[in-house]
């Protein structure tokens, strides 16, 4: 695959590796390196929130996200994360393959919204009131018109998720929970209520949205965009497909190569996410295409490991639509034109 850069510049993609530089056990261990630091700072936080969404929802079990299972059956879902190469192809999701499904991080709901592309699902991990201004920041309209919006949509919900966001949605909520290595935290939530419908995560939401289109949804092709792990190097530095506070100040990052052999800036955190989107599609099966067209995901120095397969958001989309030329031959056998002309091969 080859994208145009500027007028001027073609990017080719690196050659492909069966292999990372890294062991599967080295890739795990630095997945979950911050770990026992994000539980320290989260626990109380999360628990306070669990209990206050327990007293409005009730039961987490009776709205948990086996009411969904099995919705996107053997059909292929994209998975929208919120990084900057979104913006690439955020445009077209409205006409996707009708079979092909699409969840969304929450974070992107506003740029998802204006783009008209209507995810069937919105997912959001995180547990501080940052998620109630992400929905609207960097978005075209109002706040009020946002949130009037989620009346039409469903938010795939942390139990430990903010309550004020849960309060502003209009919408359907469906709750899971989620496997954290802590007994403390484990104990305290079996005595608000024993839910065992887990989503593994890696920590981060685009990981959650994974999760659910594979385990809950059904989905065994997942289909990346805006998965870049990394800050863009197009125009100006920045983590989102919007301007955001993010990019005022990058602090300490480090130097990878993305997938097309470029040096890129990305934060150790999003190093350690992308490593474990990368040791996932090395070990449980699937069809894993990154459709970012940007990026550090299946990206190392010596190229792209096989088992993320990169390709451009219109590839994809010929992929799973190629029948839709034969269309007009399907429905006028006995009519010849231009149409009934095309042969694929």
């Amino acid at each position: 695959m080859t994208q145009p850069l500027t007028a001027n510049v073609i990017l080719e993609l690196q050659p492909g590796i069966p292999q990372p530089p890294l062991t599967l056990g080295q890739m795990y261990k630095s997945a979950c390196a911050s770990d026992d630091q994000t539980i320290v700072h989260w626990r109380e936080i999360w628990l306070t929130n669990m209990r206050k969404n327990k007293a409005r929802f009730g039961s987490f079990a009776q709205n948990g996200v086996g009411t969904i299972f099995g919705k996107m059956d053997g059909r292929p879902c994209i998975i929208a994360g919120a990084g900057p190469s979104l913006a690439l192809n955020i445009g077209k999701l409205k006409n996707r393959p009708k079979t092909m499904g699409l969840v969304s991080c929450l974070h992107s709901f506003h740029a998802m919204e204006d783009a008209e592309a209507c995810p069937d699902y919105y997912v959001t991990l995180d547990a501080g009131p940052i998620t109630v201004e992400e929905v609207t920041e960097g978005g075209t309209k109002t706040a009020d018109e946002y949130w009037a919006i989620t009346k039409d949509r469903t938010l795939v919900a942390y139990i430990g998720t903010h309550p004020e966001l849960l309060e502003k949605w209009q919408g359907k909520v469906v709750f899971f929970n989620a496997p954290i290595p802590d007994n403390v935290l484990r104990d305290e939530i079996e005595k608000i209520e024993p839910y065992y419908q887990w989503i593994s995560n890696g920590g981060n939401v685009l990981g959650a949205c994974m999760y659910l289109a594979k385990g809950w949804l059904g989905s065994p092709t997942t289909i990346f965009i805006g998965a870049d792990f990394a800050f863009s190097n197009r125009e100006k530095r920045r983590f989102h497909a919007w301007d955001s506070k993010y990019d005022a100040s990058i602090g300490n990052t480090l130097r990878t190569s993305d997938i097309y052999g470029n040096s890129v800036h990305t934060w150790p955190s999003y190093w350690n996410f992308k490593l474990w989107f990368d040791y996932v599609t090395m070990t449980l099966p699937g069809f894993y295409i990154n459709a970012s067209e940007s990026g550090i995901f299946g990206a190392y120095k010596e190229g792209n490991i096989d088992s993320v397969k990169q390709f451009t958001i219109d590839k994809v989309f010929e992929m799973f639509s190629l029948h839709e030329q034969l269309r007009y031959q399907a429905e006028n056998p006995s009519v010849h034109s231009r149409l009934s002309d095309i042969i694929l091969v």
